[in-house]
């Protein structure tokens, strides 16, 4: 019983949260313009609100699943092959389109956090394990692509990394757009890479992205020399075009 009133509960909160009202407890997380997330620090919930991108949004959802449909299969599914992901609790419907899920808190921070906060120091230490996490992540990712999986949008905060028991530990998450393939087109592949490039100078250097690229290499034997370099280059330099196009370096 007390699990169904839990539940029941979630439900009332929605349409405020959904709303950005306040709701005793929660607080609001920066998102995109089509979705709404808040987090429950006690309960470790997040609640997620899929807002419309656009007219046809209804239409893709009869054809392909919803976006939280979607986020929810590709979480499962992820899990499946071994990779952390959030855990679907709750979801429903709200108006106007809308849909809205509850998902279990992974434990650990965006790549990105790691970069600029964690792992600024220039002492051996905090070089080492900057290092060990670059390793860790190239190895990450390249089991997440031989295994089949494109993630929809791999930008660094969207990796979580835990260092625990000597070594980093990772989950993904904002899987709603996340694919499987037999075999992955490069272009996927290439946009996935560029992705993770999408860092400033001050975070990684040249020599720090070599790391993660010859770490993910290792883990992607279908791919000759000549293809995975070719991947590498294309993909940082479609980065940088990216960082320049924004004012960034």
């Amino acid at each position: 019983m007390a699990a169904e009133q839990e539940s029941q509960q979630l439900h009332r909160w929605a349409p405020d949260l959904a709303e950005a009202r306040h709701v005793p407890g929660w607080r609001e997380v920066d998102s995109s313009g089509t979705a709404r997330v808040a987090f429950h620090p006690d309960h470790h919930l997040y609640f997620k609100a899929f807002m419309p991108r656009s007219p046809w949004e209804r239409v893709k959802g009869w054809l392909r699943g919803t976006r939280a449909a979607r986020a929810r299969t590709h979480n499962e599914q992820l899990r499946k092959y071994g990779f952390e992901t959030p855990r679907d609790i709750a979801w429903g419907r709200l108006t106007h389109g809308r849909e809205y899920q509850y998902s279990t808190a992974v434990p650990g921070d965006g790549v990105t956090h790691w970069l600029r906060r964690e792992l600024t120091g220039r002492e051996p230490a905090d070089l080492l394990m900057k290092r060990r996490l670059l390793r860790e992540l190239g190895r990450f990712v390249g089991r997440l692509h031989h295994a089949g999986f494109v993630h929809g949008d791999l930008r660094p905060s969207n990796v979580l990394a835990q260092y625990s028991g000597e070594r980093f530990n990772f989950a993904l998450i904002d899987n709603e757009r996340t694919s499987w393939h037999r075999q992955i087109p490069g272009k996927l592949l290439l946009k996935n890479l560029m992705q993770l490039n999408m860092l400033l100078s001050s975070d990684l250097t040249v020599t720090d992205r070599w790391r993660f690229f010859q770490a993910w290499r290792r883990q992607m034997p279908e791919l000759s020399e000549l293809e995975a370099r070719v991947l590498a280059v294309e993909a940082y330099q479609w980065a940088r075009r990216r960082l320049q196009a924004k004012g960034l370096k």
